[in-house]
């Protein structure tokens, strides 16, 4: 195989690598169905596609869909932490395609791989928080000029491009996967759930059942972690500003308090907003003692680390793996977890590969439909076309041994029909 351009930490970890992502693959039978579609066909042949995203396992099985339809593809971290160092080293040696991810990557190195993938003058982007798509409108906006169109995975992102599309700064077409209900429906509730309490067990040895677990955000994504923490035991708390989100969680049976009051009182803390400082000074000062405080959502502004940093008189790193202690006057212990990063990708493996399954495929099906399309595609931010949704889900429902009825062509005429009713 010929030489591939890279920037990965350690090559000789591709043995290990390849074994993490064909495990992978085991649980990914959805996107295997695509993918050996993808090969026969080509439906991507002769385009480039510039990936910003969490290389994990699962994202690597994406990246061998793209390639066996034909598509050339660079692929950069979507977050400093996420990066599983293995998997990067197979994609380059065993499976040929460009990597730029090293886990634990400084700032100046994360905007570095990102500037790598656009150097590669991709045709298509598929972001993870929108990072790609940010930069082709700044410092590279010249080089948007040659993209047909991006694919958003994240709900950070989708809400960033959805302000550039009302703004009328957005340079071309962007379809949001991630409001997909093969996406989010799954991947946010049941992926993110069970991920993050994986992340903050692993790293804290903590036992939930009993503590008091402060759940700040009731997205699809807080949904899933206080769902998954009640399973475990804890008492669960959820805040929110959205009146409807709260509602809704008090009615699923959770405490719903304002964050000023939840910090006096929780155990540990875990952040699914997509918003900035969420816990900040005025809840560091109330926490107690041996407070955990973690994020679950896609940038390391929802916990004001430098608030806490300002406020400590000493900070001891990597008590434990993953975990920074806080000491604040009067001897109270705050302990934040991954650097307030993704702590389900940073202190654990991230989603299952099952319910990435979904979101991969929907990924996948999406490149082919924008390339079908991409000459009357608007510029604006698109919502993933039903026929893809059914598709997937029929496919997911196939793969796990599941029948479902049928209308009749009765029901059918029923529903179609304004004369019927009572």
């Amino acid at each position: 195989m010929a030489k591939t351009a890279c920037d990965v930490s350690d090559l000789s970890l591709a043995g290990q690598g390849k074994k993490r992502i064909l495990w992978a693959d085991r649980d990914m039978p959805v996107l295997a169905l695509i993918r050996q579609r993808f090969e026969k066909h080509k439906p991507l042949k002769g385009l480039r596609m510039g990936c910003c995203m969490h290389v994990t396992s699962e994202t690597a099985n994406l990246m061998r869909t793209l390639v066996a339809g034909g598509a050339t593809v660079g692929l950069c971290a979507s977050n400093p932490l996420s990066t599983q160092d293995d998997t990067a080293a197979s994609l380059v040696k065993d499976f040929g395609i460009p990597v730029f991810a090293r886990r634990g990557e400084s700032v100046d190195t994360f905007y570095a791989h990102l500037n790598a993938v656009i150097d590669r003058k991709p045709h298509f982007t598929m972001d993870d928080g929108a990072d790609l798509v940010n930069l082709l409108h700044t410092k590279r906006n010249k080089d948007a000029n040659g993209l047909i169109a991006s694919m958003e995975e994240t709900t950070t992102g989708v809400i960033r491009l959805r302000a550039m599309a009302e703004q009328g700064i957005l340079k071309f077409p962007v379809i949001a996967v991630n409001d997909a209900d093969t996406k989010h429906l799954f991947d946010n509730r049941y992926g993110t759930g069970q991920s993050t309490i994986d992340g903050v067990v692993r790293a804290t040895d903590t036992l939930l059942a009993g503590a008091r677990v402060v759940v700040a955000g009731y997205g699809w994504c807080g949904r899933g972690v206080a769902m998954r923490a009640r399973g475990a035991g804890a008492i669960v708390t959820v805040t929110e500003v959205n009146p409807l989100r709260a509602l809704e969680a008090a009615m699923d049976g959770f405490e719903v308090t304002p964050m000023g009051e939840a910090a006096a009182v929780g155990d540990v803390f875990i952040t699914v907003t997509g918003n900035k400082h969420v816990l900040r000074e005025e809840h560091f000062r109330k926490m107690k003692d041996g407070a955990r405080i973690c994020n679950s959502g896609h940038f390391d502004v929802e916990i004001d680390i430098p608030a806490l940093r300002k406020m400590a008189t000493k900070v001891t790193r990597n008590v434990r793996t993953n975990v920074d202690e806080y000491l604040l006057p009067k001897g109270k212990r705050i302990y934040l977890l991954a650097d307030g990063r993704l702590v389900n990708l940073s202190a654990a493996t991230g989603h299952p590969a099952s319910v990435m399954d979904m979101s991969f495929a929907t990924q996948a099906l999406c490149a082919e439909w924008a390339v079908k399309h991409s000459k009357r595609l608007d510029v604006a931010v698109h919502d993933v076309p039903k026929q893809i949704e059914d598709t997937v889900a029929d496919l997911k429902l196939r793969a796990m041994g599941i029948r479902i009825d049928k209308l009749t062509p009765e029901q059918v005429r029923y529903l179609a029909s304004s004369t019927e009713g009572t």
